[in-house]
């Protein structure tokens, strides 16, 4: 393989962390979303397990729908007719085995409203430009094991796993066994700023999949591209950094080094190329992008694909969101002539 003919310079802080968009942010302030938003591990961890057959009615009657998700996808209880004994004690061991991350979360998420609002924010967005899209009716927020869902769209709504969201020092990701399951550049995301990115991330996830891991490199890179491009549309006022995952000298690096970035993939001729065991080194997340620097975010086919995705969007005046989706990646690519200097 070629290598780079320069190296890439150190990451530095830039000035502008947010990119300018030359497009007007609508005013969604008349959109109208109904949403409600349902504490579940709050009446959860409140269950008598003296009395657990009550208490799962009393959990029926409330979450009809959400209910049996949690205990047969989130804590993975068995379902047969003949399992209620297992699943009374799958519920009675994790009520005693979670209690001290529901106390933790009773302090971090005592007011859930802001976050609350920026879903809602987000999601009267979603509605402008998707208004075909149906969107989630409830907001329920629930703690579940530490290697299940922080964000999962159920029948019942949009569910939020509050245990991925508990601080990126909280204890639980720093022990031994955390650190196996997330190490640090991934527990770094563990903020409640993360909250409303992950929600709309996954409706976009969910009205737009991704399938697209057989494709050349440059076609993913853009439809990569394509959902952050997306994401900026659905959550304008929200930190580049919170929606690239990358930390504010990773970005600011990446706009500083594009063209050493895009003269990296040109010259090694990886554009084209469709190996996934190459491929998944520029678009799957990881804590570095070594051979780019040590200071290059992983994922940063997404970036990359962002950048394109930005120049096809500028040159077509009247583009909206849907013919964005709707335009092949190779399309994109032939007509942004990407070339950053």
């Amino acid at each position: 393989m070629k290598t780079l003919l320069a190296p890439i310079p150190a990451i530095v802080l830039c000035c502008v962390l947010i990119a300018c968009n030359s497009n007007k942010t609508p005013d969604v302030r008349n959109v109208a979303v109904e949403v409600q938003t349902l504490r579940f591990e709050r009446d959860f961890f409140d269950i008598e397990t003296s009395n657990i057959d009550k208490s799962m009615q009393l959990l029926h009657n409330k979450y009809p729908g959400f209910l049996q998700d949690f205990l047969f996808n989130i804590l993975a209880l068995p379902a047969q007719p003949d399992s209620l004994p297992a699943v009374k004690n799958g519920v009675e061991r994790f009520v005693q085995s979670y209690q001290p991350v529901k106390d933790s979360a009773n302090i971090i998420f005592s007011n859930f409203s802001p976050i609350t609002a920026e879903i809602i924010n987000g999601l009267k967005h979603v509605k402008y430009y998707f208004p075909e899209y149906g969107l989630p009716r409830k907001i329920i927020t629930f703690i579940g094991p530490i290697d299940s869902y922080g964000n999962i769209i159920t029948a019942d709504g949009l569910a939020i796993g509050l245990q991925l969201f508990m601080g990126k020092n909280y204890s639980l990701y720093q022990s031994e066994a955390g650190q196996q399951l997330y190490p640090l550049y991934i527990s770094r995301r563990f903020e409640a700023a993360y909250i409303p990115v992950s929600c709309i991330k996954n409706i976009v996830s969910d009205f737009y999949p991704d399938n697209n891991v057989s494709k050349p490199l440059v076609e993913q890179m853009i439809e990569a591209g394509k959902r952050l491009y997306v994401l900026d549309k659905l959550l304008p006022q929200t930190s580049d950094t919170l929606k690239t995952g990358y930390t504010e000298n990773q970005l600011a690096g990446c706009y500083k080094n594009e063209a050493f970035i895009w003269s990296f993939f040109v010259q090694n001729d990886l554009l084209f190329s469709a190996d996934p065991a190459m491929t998944k080194d520029y678009m799957t997340d990881g804590p570095k992008t070594a051979v780019l620097g040590e200071s290059a975010p992983g994922f940063i086919g997404q970036f990359v694909g962002w950048q394109i995705v930005k120049k096809w969007m500028d040159e077509k005046d009247n583009a909206t969101l849907k013919a964005l989706l709707a335009t092949n990646a190779k399309t994109i690519y032939e007509e942004a002539k990407y070339k950053p200097r």
